[in-house]
């Protein structure tokens, strides 16, 4: 028996053109451990936009009834040229009710719940799944669990890299974000220490009432002297970017090496020996990443990715954060939503437009069947 439902697939052509489209698709029934999920809730998160609106001409773009035809950068679309003439399908996390599953003793336990999952087909009325990487939701509805696997996972995989690689304190840049204020929690319930950039008061004061000791403004002309306050009362050594382009890394870098300074007693040429690390896990800004000479030479900087993380996790590992978010969906993990919008919705103008700006407590949810 086979089920068809729509799906939002995203296609990059050679005259440099990037195709939205919700297709009709027939979605077989599913084998071993695969689930076939009715989809309910996907939330749009900046790493789907990747496949969307990245480098887009909005205002050259053709807007028609569920397809969305958009020029797209020269130099963005070279970037992407492995996929050129590829349809993707687009939604990496969603949660809806498990309505068929394969043989595979994980997958038919799930048959009839509900469930959060990592599909990257989120965007579709239907989606197979993996057993292993769905979450059983209980009573939680599926906007609950919508979100229940990329910021949550990713927040307690920063914690978790912190604790692995021997740190007790970290620096997080954007951080009022959905993601940035799950960590926030995480690191007050685990006694890590946080330093939290912003960029706007608001986002400041947000973060100041949900308990940060420590938040500094981007904004405020004594900010890299307030960042190097603040590593030094914390100790973090460690950071996670998700700006990725211009000079927030290499900010972070040069604070971490005015505080190790101080502590030297000798002076060297080389600067400190104090390790300083940033991890660079988005790219929200494309510029190029900024590095300067102005933090000797024991430091590093390198990417973060939450597979990469999550596979070097061992079984009880990653069982025990699955639980802690299952825990926490309504507290330490909630998510809040701007609007809700279904497939036709999120193709248009307004509202592509809008959550293509990755606003700070702007996140859309799609609800697939309305």
């Amino acid at each position: 028996m086979t089920t068809t439902g729509r799906q939002l697939i995203s296609t990059l052509n050679s005259d440099n053109t990037m195709v939205l489209s919700l297709e009709e698709k027939t979605f077989p029934e599913p084998k071993g451990n695969q689930v076939l999920v009715k989809m309910e809730a996907a939330p749009i998160n900046p790493s789907d936009l990747f496949l969307m609106t990245t480098g887009v001409d909005f205002e050259n773009a053709t807007f028609e009834a569920g397809k969305v035809t958009m020029p797209i950068a020269p130099q963005v679309a070279a970037g992407q040229a492995a996929r050129m003439g590829k349809p993707q399908t687009v939604g990496n996390e969603g949660a809806g009710e498990v309505i068929a599953a394969g043989d595979g003793e994980m997958a038919q336990s799930l048959l009839g719940q509900r469930v959060a999952c990592v599909p990257g087909s989120a965007f579709g009325e239907y989606a197979i799944a993996d057993a292993m990487m769905c979450l059983p939701l209980g009573d939680h509805s599926s906007e609950d669990g919508a979100s229940s696997f990329v910021n949550p996972m990713t927040a307690l995989g920063f914690a978790e890299t912190a604790k692995r690689e021997g740190h007790k304190a970290i620096i997080h840049a954007a951080a009022a974000s959905n993601l940035g204020q799950m960590l926030n929690r995480i690191c007050q319930e685990d006694g890590l220490g946080l330093v939290n950039i912003v960029r706007k008061h608001e986002q400041a004061q947000l973060l100041k009432d949900q308990g940060a000791a420590h938040v500094v403004n981007s904004s405020d002309d004594d900010f890299e002297a307030k960042l190097a306050e603040a590593i030094g009362a914390t100790g973090a050594f460690l950071g996670f970017d998700p700006i990725g382009g211009g000079r927030t890394t290499d900010t972070c870098l040069r604070a971490m090496e005015r505080v190790a300074a101080k502590e030297m007693t000798e002076y060297s040429r080389y600067g400190s020996n104090k390790q300083k690390k940033m991890y660079i896990y988005g790219r929200l800004e494309l510029a190029p990443t900024i590095l300067t000479p102005s933090y000797g030479f024991a430091w590093t900087v390198s990417g973060w990715l939450l597979m990469p993380f999550l596979e070097s996790c061992d079984l009880q590992t990653l069982m025990g954060l699955r639980q802690r978010v299952k825990d926490g969906l309504k507290t330490t993990f909630a998510s809040s939503y701007k609007t809700r919008v279904d497939l036709e919705e999120m193709l248009t103008k307004d509202a592509m437009m809008d959550y293509a700006q990755m606003a700070t407590g702007e996140k859309y949810l799609v609800t697939p069947h309305g």
